[in-house]
């Protein structure tokens, strides 16, 4: 799977480039009977608009059908990565500094796997993340080698 997606990223990388935007994150997953190859992209200043996403989707199909790397039928679907955008590369831990972020680890630091908190700070040791547990405050330091996923999230409590 992860080659499908090395593919997909090479080809849809010029076109982003291209049209100065960004690529987010790439999913190639099977739900129900159905394949979807789901390509996140997005602007520097994060306000993509549906145009842009359809003229990456038409220049995207027009590789895929010429490279045809997926043997399988599948949807191709083309959007912004939303309000809850993933964050995988060093860049987005580092634009997200200051703001309402989810974690999930692979085993558990200080019994809990799942943070929640402001990202206070992204370095070579990995993300720093305040997390509120009810009435008091936790500040946990977390190895990015730990982190299964990590995602903008919205803050209720605010």
């Amino acid at each position: 799977m992860s080659q499908v997606i090395e593919t997909i990223e090479k080809l849809v990388q010029p076109i982003v480039d291209d049209l100065a935007l960004e690529l987010v994150d790439t999913e190639f997953v099977k739900e129900g009977n159905d394949w979807f190859l789901r390509v996140y992209v997005d602007t520097p200043e994060g306000d993509i608009d549906i145009d842009q996403c359809a003229l990456v989707s038409e220049r995207l199909s027009e590789e895929l059908d010429r490279v045809d790397p997926i043997k399988q039928n599948y949807f191709l679907e083309v959007s912004s990565p939303g309000a809850e955008r993933p964050l995988k590369k060093e860049q987005d831990f580092k634009n997200a500094l200051g703001q309402y972020v989810f974690i999930k680890t692979y085993a558990p630091i200080d019994g809990m796997k799942e943070f929640e908190g402001y990202l206070l700070s992204y370095g070579p040791e990995g993300a720093e993340v305040e997390i509120r547990i009810k009435t008091r405050k936790l500040t946990v330091l977390i190895d990015q080698k730990k982190i299964a996923l990590a995602r903008l999230a919205i803050d209720f409590s605010a």
